[in-house]
């Protein structure tokens, strides 16, 4: 079972970089399945519209994960109700339109679960997300209730990630964080099985601030005149990680970076 998980999807330079190689790449690779984190999809860098997550369905994603800009577009929180295929954070609040966490037939027959978390330092408020894994793992086990179990755990910082990597150590076929659009250099397996990154990086242009043009944000830091932030619009680089999963235990048998076109070549 070959896993391919790609990070923040910014802009129409992320979108466009998906729909022109993403087939390709699912073909040359052998992919089986495809997550894509798009909360930053949207021309305007933040959020997600219902017809940008067809387009990512028809270029080949199978599931959307999100973060903190999932309900910058009003319209998502109307869509997501609609489509069990676009998540939103799994701790969120509980009347919270949409779904954290749901399980996808294979058409092999077998399951896979994708969860969606979201940390709490420095990021919008959110249910504790250590307490919200304890409760998630008493009511889902995998190869009990699904065959793989993929965690994006969007957050800000490098400690609230590894810690959750290693409480799902075990328990997930892969870990990987979201949201600070650069790819860390800590592809691994960890020792009971579970792939893990600290962050996927973006599908965006790098030659930006993160995925947004570079001298709007330069202006910003430097307290200069400056308008509201908007994506870099050159090519853009792919970035995130292929697992190979045992179908046995659904823990990882290998895990290697990706990273496709744009500067990051």
């Amino acid at each position: 079972m070959r896993i391919i998980f790609l990070g923040d999807v910014v802009g129409k330079s992320g979108c466009m970089a998906l729909k022109k190689n993403l087939k390709k790449i699912i073909k040359d690779k052998k992919i089986d399945f495809v997550i894509v984190n798009g909360e930053n999809a949207a021309d305007q860098g933040v959020g997600i519209t219902e017809k940008i997550s067809k387009d990512l369905f028809s270029y080949g994603v199978n599931v959307i994960t999100t973060g903190n800009h999932v309900w910058d577009l009003k319209e998502t929180a109307e869509y997501i109700t609609r489509e069990k295929k676009l998540l939103r954070p799994f701790n969120l609040s509980e009347t919270t339109p949409g779904s954290g966490f749901e399980i996808y037939n294979l058409s092999n027959g077998l399951k896979i679960g994708v969860l969606n978390l979201m940390g709490n330092i420095f990021m919008k408020k959110c249910e504790d997300v250590f307490k919200s894994s304890v409760l998630f793992l008493k009511n889902n086990m995998l190869k009990e209730n699904f065959d793989f179990l993929v965690v994006d755990f969007h957050g800000e910082i490098t400690s609230e990630k590894m810690a959750i990597g290693h409480f799902f150590d075990g328990k997930a076929t892969l870990v990987v964080g979201t949201h600070t659009h650069v790819p860390t250099n800590d592809v691994r397996i960890l020792e009971n099985g579970t792939a893990y990154q600290t962050d996927a990086g973006m599908c965006g242009d790098y030659n930006s601030v993160i995925g947004m043009n570079k001298e709007n944000s330069l202006n910003k830091f430097l307290k200069k005149e400056a308008v509201k932030h908007f994506p870099a619009i050159g090519e853009a680089s792919l970035c995130g990680l292929i697992v190979d999963a045992n179908i046995k235990t659904g823990l990882a048998e290998k895990v290697e970076s990706f990273i496709f076109g744009g500067d990051l070549i």
